[in-house]
């Protein structure tokens, strides 16, 4: 478990919703970015589930530390995933190709670092250099 440290307050989640959340900040905050998000909290006293809403991106500093926690961790999986999706959202596509090729040398001799190596770059514009 995770306690998330926002504004002066402590709200206790999940693992992965904490590491969603940290990710999503930076994401938007490195595109100048903010953006209101929900997440599932869990009360400490009681087990009860509830929302927390943050606005995160530029300007809004967030701060996951771990938290001990008696009992399983909760399974906040959906919530979790929902952020991703919003982060794979938030995160610029790369159409840039690392093709690693060469002809394949079975020869035990032969140092597999080389092939390694031997590789193609395509860049944006599609023009083959390496």
């Amino acid at each position: 478990m995770r306690c998330i440290t926002y504004a002066g307050e402590n709200v206790i989640t999940s693992n992965d919703v904490a590491a969603a959340l940290v990710e999503l900040t930076a994401a938007l905050a490195k595109r100048g970015q903010a953006e209101a998000v929900r997440i599932p909290i869990v009360y400490q006293k009681t087990g009860a589930y509830d929302w927390a809403e943050l606005v995160v991106g530029v300007g809004n500093d967030v701060l996951s530390i771990p938290h001990e926690w008696e009992g399983d961790e909760v399974d906040f999986t959906e919530q979790s995933a929902e952020l991703r999706r919003h982060l794979d959202a938030v995160r610029p596509k790369r159409p840039d190709e690392v093709v690693v090729g060469g002809p394949r040398d079975t020869d035990p001799g032969s140092d597999p670092v080389d092939r390694f190596f031997d590789i193609d770059i395509r860049f944006d514009d599609g023009t083959p250099r390496g």
